[in-house]
């Protein structure tokens, strides 16, 4: 729990940051998420925090509603839960999956699209060796059904002496040498 916790909390920090960050005139700007331009994609990002915080809890998935513009708050909400010991025990009736398995999924959700949104505008997108060493396991392992529910896009093929990261992301699908 603790390590899985401590990277989900740097990786909320640095994509709420970011976030926070984006102005007006880059919300219609393209993403390395196909299906998705800078505020759709922010606001895939606040359904994604209300979701795993949610399920942290046995909730169901909750609805997706129109962008707004919250998504630290609902950040910092998912964070307070999955700081609770019996966030992280037994499955989730939401979805069926551990909950650890679903800290994870949260974590993959705020890297991928942190770097994805950083990509689009033209920001940096750090993540620690660790981070991105775990991370590449954890998606190695649920790559066939992330694919198979549409989490995860075609691999893409990244050199083994790639930085860890760019080979954590042509796992779950994007190009890390994506320009707008």
């Amino acid at each position: 729990m603790n390590e899985t916790l401590t990277m989900l909390r740097e990786a909320a920090a640095r994509t709420s940051k970011l976030v926070t960050e984006i102005g007006e005139d880059e919300l219609a700007l393209p993403t390395p998420c196909a299906d998705y331009d800078v505020k759709e994609l922010i606001n895939h990002l606040e359904w994604g925090a209300t979701l795993f915080e949610s399920l942290a809890q046995d909730g169901e998935f909750p609805p997706q509603k129109e962008y707004t513009g919250d998504f630290p708050e609902r950040l910092e909400r998912m964070l307070a839960v999955w700081a609770r010991p019996e966030s992280w025990e037994g499955v989730s009736q939401g979805m069926g999956l551990p909950k650890s398995v679903l800290a994870n999924m949260a974590l993959t959700d705020l890297v991928a699209h942190g770097w994805d949104l950083a990509r689009a505008t033209g920001r940096s997108y750090e993540v620690q060796e660790e981070t991105a060493t775990a991370m590449l396991a954890f998606a190695r392992q649920m790559a066939p059904t992330g694919r198979e529910r549409g989490a995860f896009g075609p691999e893409v093929q990244v050199p083994e002496s790639a930085p860890v990261f760019d080979r954590l992301l042509g796992v779950i699908g994007r190009d890390p040498a994506w320009k707008p």
